[in-house]
């Protein structure tokens, strides 16, 4: 399968989630957030097309990491590949944390089945648009201080949102 990235994998990332993570920055957003600190990754057709296998290959060779987050762009745009890679790397075990626009109550109320096979496979979900005006850089692993840090797991157990707690 196929997936377009922004950039080759980050390794060894310790702001885009706790501990020692991977960041795939994938390619292609649509929410175009005034301040983006990633606006090269909005064009769709921007970047590099790579496959899944090869991610996947590269990911076991990466030690010592304890997740994989999904950036960019926005991993909702291409939520099969995601979905692949994220699969994998719950078998290493890593975490997986996932970078939206998109809100968690969007992305319930579209009922994409690809959009919630991908959701079952986020163990961490950073909702929301960055917004300039709520920018805040005392928050930890976000930008504006309408993004929530989502435990998706306990917020499907409980059918409420549940916020994740270092």
């Amino acid at each position: 399968m196929k997936i377009r990235l922004a950039s080759p994998l980050t390794r060894d990332s310790i702001v885009d989630g706790p501990g020692l993570r991977t960041v795939l920055w994938t390619q292609g957003c649509i929410h175009h957030c005034k301040g983006c600190h990633n606006p090269n990754t909005h064009p769709l057709d921007g970047g590099f097309e790579t496959s899944t296998e090869e991610i996947i290959e590269t990911l076991k060779t990466i030690k010592l990491q304890k997740g994989i987050t999904f950036s960019g762009g926005d991993p909702f745009m291409q939520p099969e590949a995601c979905t692949e890679i994220a699969r994998f790397c719950h078998t290493l075990p890593w975490d997986v944390w996932v970078y939206t626009g998109y809100t968690y109550e969007n992305i319930l109320k579209e009922n994409n089945p690809l959009w919630n096979e991908f959701l079952n496979e986020i163990d961490v979900l950073v909702d929301g648009p960055f917004i300039l005006e709520k920018r805040d850089l005392t928050l930890s692993f976000r930008g504006s201080s309408n993004q929530r840090i989502i435990d998706v797991n306990l917020s499907k157990k409980n059918n409420k949102i549940v916020f994740w707690e270092q």
